[in-house]
């Protein structure tokens, strides 16, 4: 009887997390919106038409957001939650400017140094540890997951639109706004959080660095992000092949993918919850990983087979994205909770870029049943270092 009561959000729990979902996916949403039409959009403008200059400019965010992590995860520690993660929007909103008053690719390349220079992911996730108690922490951090997905697929539809009506400085403007929506957000709508209580005897940052479960879901976010990006260096082109779709039209597979995906999600975070299993069901959803990716050459032979293997790969995606910073949170000193993050969200950073990079590797070589082999070996390496997890108490 007693259980059901802790496993319902408090009003002001319920408010923290619907609003800093809503701020992570205002925030993502402007930078999918890039995703999709960079590419061909950029090729009206000087430097736009060299692939290379392209991509660094696409890549510079991601660059910039690993380098920074850390810092704002540390300061957001020192000096509050909210002030830090004002700033990092201020910069975002200031490189979206930058990026919207430019006139050839060097000026954009630099404006998406310093929208990625804002990185606030680390401090916006542990202001919904503080906001959260651990038994409702991951649903809360499933909020923010399902958030950035429905941004995703939101971006797909509306990206080219946008470019439509106005061209690539729009865009820039429209993410800048974004922004702005974002900085009021920050600012007025998500409730003021106490600071954690002072403990006596401080953790040191290096503490942090070296604890081994730290290091282990460090790992799992890496290998999660690298297997993401390097699924979609070859499922797109894919379902172009074997659908017949333009790439246009590819938003008609990845929505209903994203929402049935999150239809299987709600009930493990639940699950994971109640019986307070989040390690078991952190295994689960790698193992699962493991499975699909050794399913997805063969399904990858017909469009259906292989949107049933996306969707499958995005219900274990989805449920790892919730259960990880979670457990994050609860395994870090809470002094250092937003420093642990900033690790967490570096790791993270760092399995996007190589993902591409490794990706397009194996696809040269191998074709894309080299990148779904490759792509379960790494799961059942994680597999092994995730199995080691040690059980978790009911602090921070």
């Amino acid at each position: 009887m007693s259980a059901t009561p802790s496993l319902s959000l408090t009003p002001t729990e319920r408010r923290a997390s619907f609003a800093l979902a809503g701020l992570f996916a205002a925030r993502m949403l402007g930078l999918f919106l890039l995703l999709p039409v960079f590419s061909v959009a950029a090729l009206g403008i000087p430097g736009g038409d060299d692939p290379a200059r392209v991509g660094l400019a696409l890549g510079m965010y991601g660059l910039t957001q690993a380098c920074m992590q850390i810092p704002f995860g540390l300061a957001s520690d020192r000096w509050g939650r909210r002030p830090v993660v004002l700033a990092g929007l201020f910069l975002f909103v200031l490189g979206s400017v930058v990026c919207a008053l430019s006139q050839d690719i060097f000026w954009i390349t630099i404006g998406r140094a310093i929208q990625g220079s804002g990185a606030i992911s680390a401090a916006v996730t542990a202001w919904l540890a503080d906001a959260t108690r651990p038994e409702v922490r991951t649903r809360a951090m499933a909020m923010v997951g399902a958030s950035i997905g429905l941004s995703f697929g939101l971006a797909l539809v509306l990206a080219p639109l946008i470019v439509g009506v106005g061209g690539l400085p729009g865009l820039f403007w429209s993410i800048a706004l974004l922004g702005v929506v974002c900085l009021a957000v920050a600012r007025f709508v998500v409730p003021v959080v106490p600071r954690p209580a002072k403990v006596e005897k401080l953790s040191k940052p290096m503490e942090v660095l070296t604890h081994i479960d730290l290091l282990r879901l460090n790992f799992g976010v890496f290998c999660l992000h690298l297997i993401q990006v390097a699924m979609f260096v070859v499922v797109p082109p894919l379902f172009i092949k074997l659908g017949g779709l333009s790439s246009a039209e590819l938003w008609k597979v990845y929505l209903p993918v994203i929402f049935g995906s999150f239809i299987f999600m709600v009930p493990a975070i639940f699950i994971a919850e109640k019986h307070r299993a989040h390690r078991a069901m952190l295994r689960f959803a790698v193992l699962g990983l493991v499975l699909v990716c050794a399913f997805l050459p063969w399904a990858s032979r017909e469009f259906y087979w292989l949107a049933a293997g996306l969707t499958a790969f995005f219900v274990m995606f989805n449920v790892l994205e919730a259960l990880q910073p979670s457990l994050v949170s609860r395994v870090a000193p809470p002094e250092l909770k937003g420093l642990a993050l900033g690790f967490y969200n570096t790791a993270q950073a760092a399995g996007l870029f190589l993902g591409g990079a490794l990706g397009g590797t194996l696809v040269a070589r191998g074709g894309s049943s080299a990148v779904f082999w490759a792509a379960c070996a790494l799961s059942a390496l994680w597999l092994f270092v995730t199995w080691g997890l040690k059980p978790l108490t009911a602090k921070h």
